[in-house]
């Protein structure tokens, strides 16, 4: 049994790796219907000084493509996200965020600013990060270094 009506999480999503899944499948395990959000490329590059490989089209399109084929889910909704909380400070219906140990801190943020503006608290799942062969965590910054591929693996240069 679902324990959430409708979990939230959020990120780049511009080379989805074994990291990026093990946070959607946590969260479709624990959610009735999910929300993620994808950060636009004008807040990547501009709030967040991040270089990306994928434009936010192509970025959704590939995320919709791994729900569908490795996930085999649609009880979603993919938003843009043109800032750090999107659509958490507005809405009354999303009842858990699920974030990595990187980004856990964002979650005690998020619950004191809905505080603030007589929002519920939501529920934090921490979920632990991934790591390559090597023991650091895999990113997407490390494969586009081609450091390591999506799957945590080193690349032989």
């Amino acid at each position: 049994m679902k324990k959430y009506r409708q979990v939230a999480l959020g990120g780049t999503f511009d080379i989805v790796h074994r990291g990026h899944l093990k946070l959607l499948k946590k969260s479709f395990e624990i959610g009735l219907f999910v929300t993620i959000g994808v950060t636009s490329d004008e807040f990547v590059s501009e709030k967040l000084n991040k270089q990306i490989k994928n434009p936010y089209p192509i970025r959704v399109q590939n995320l919709g493509d791994i729900l569908q084929k490795e996930i085999k889910v649609n009880n979603y909704e993919i938003t843009k996200l043109n800032d750090s909380f999107g659509p958490l400070m507005v809405s009354d219906k999303i009842d858990c965020l699920v974030v990595s140990s990187e980004t856990e801190e964002k979650g005690k943020t998020i619950n004191h600013l809905r505080s603030k503006l007589g929002l519920p608290a939501i529920d934090v799942v921490l979920v632990k990060l991934v790591l390559a062969e090597d023991g650091i965590p895999i990113s997407s910054t490390r494969i586009r270094s081609h450091e390591i591929d999506e799957n945590g693996f080193k690349i032989n240069k």
